[in-house]
């Protein structure tokens, strides 16, 4: 693809503020274009702006009483930093999930790229809220599906999901998955010795949760799911890392369960213990993508995870990891049926490391990227197919 001059517009990344998944996936994605791309990076943060790993950052410190009203004076505030770099003109403006609708409203006869990293309904677990963010929010994504010249999605459940919720038509839609770096995730540790810093034995089998405390990723879940496990196992230990407004009520559920709540970890030790655990479960009750699902295949380890979204699909059953129904019964059903097993639990972590490596490369991933921005500019044979 020739350069072109790119703008991203999302809420978070590495070097700023860091929510979730969406910071890394759009983060590494744009240091992945700007091997080729003049790529300009829009979001929350401090001071005047800097270049990261060939990415310009451009930084505004919004403000408002709630998420709609905070997101509305970023877009305010980056739509003039957008414009004291708009000369020469941006060829593609790629917008990350709703926080910017206003901005791409501001913006909609230029090139624009919508991508959907999850929806305001998948976010609440596969259920329609009953407040007045989810229907703000909502109608903020129909719109942005609405005028948007592309738009991509992580996953086909993603894709399915947008055209069932807000009538996008298939054809304006492709799937590009997260990519990852498999080797940023590939530590070398003694599994004991990480595990006795917890004041676990170095034999007891390690169970990893990753992620925000929210009733989307499905902590109380697993906390369900434990005693269950303990009936077939006594000995083994469950770590729960990861913020979250459930964290207290979760806490108070496993007071007497072998459970211990690190919070958010550094990424130095979240490495450590990701690479010393067992067995990583992912209770989700919607998943976009998962990429808590790449990271631990990265690392190698065996994967527990609820059939749902893209967990569901990138998962081969009983392969590289083991797909179980949404409810404590099932996660519980899965941990027992590997746990005395190290040997299978290490041959489905390899067999996904096989696959992270084959389909989630970012070679692979920003290359269908470029297809898309090709698509957007109506360049080449197939653009606008």
């Amino acid at each position: 693809m020739e350069p072109h001059k790119i703008a991203f517009f999302c809420w978070e990344s590495l070097y700023s503020v860091k929510v979730g998944g969406l910071s890394p996936a759009a983060t590494y994605l744009a240091e992945m274009l700007a091997r080729h791309h003049e790529v300009h990076f829009f979001t929350r943060g401090e001071g005047e702006g800097r270049a990261i790993n060939g990415v310009r950052y451009h930084y505004c410190q919004p403000h408002g009483e709630n998420i709609i009203a905070f997101s509305r004076d970023m877009c305010t505030r980056l739509l003039r930093r957008f414009e004291e770099y708009d000369d020469p003109p941006f060829d593609i403006i790629h917008f990350h999930d709703w926080h910017f609708v206003e901005a791409m409203d501001a913006l909609r006869s230029r090139n624009t790229v919508l991508t959907f990293h999850s929806t305001e309904y998948g976010r609440n677990g596969g259920n329609f809220g009953d407040w007045w963010e989810f229907g703000e929010i909502s109608a903020k994504e129909w719109y942005q599906g609405y005028i948007a010249r592309q738009v991509t999605t992580v996953s086909k459940h993603t894709k399915t999901e947008v055209m069932w919720l807000y009538g996008v038509p298939e054809d304006k839609i492709t799937v590009v998955p997260n990519g990852i770096s498999p080797d940023r995730y590939r530590l070398t540790v003694d599994p004991g010795e990480v595990k006795m810093t917890y004041g676990i034995h170095p034999l007891a089998p390690v169970v990893l949760f990753v992620g925000r405390l929210v009733y989307q990723k499905g902590p109380d879940l697993l906390v369900a799911a434990i005693p269950l496990v303990l009936r077939k196992r006594w000995d083994v230990q469950f770590l729960v890392a990861g913020e979250g407004p459930m964290r207290a009520v979760l806490e108070e559920q496993s007071r007497s369960l072998p459970v211990q709540f690190l919070g958010f970890l550094p990424e130095e030790e979240h490495l450590r213990v990701l690479n010393a655990c067992d067995l990583v479960v992912i209770p989700s009750r919607n998943e976009p993508f998962g990429l808590v699902l790449t990271e631990a295949w990265s690392a190698g380890r065996g994967v527990i995870a609820t059939e749902v979204g893209g967990l569901s699909e990138n998962i081969d059953n009983f392969v590289d990891g083991i797909k179980v129904p949404v409810r404590p019964e099932s996660i519980a059903w899965g941990i027992n049926h590997v746990i005395d097993d190290p040997v299978r639990m290490r041959a489905l972590g390899v067999a996904g490391r096989r696959k992270v490596l084959a389909k989630f490369n970012w070679d692979t991933v920003t290359a269908g990227m470029e297809d898309v921005y090709r698509k957007t500019l109506g360049e080449g044979a197939d653009a606008g197919a």
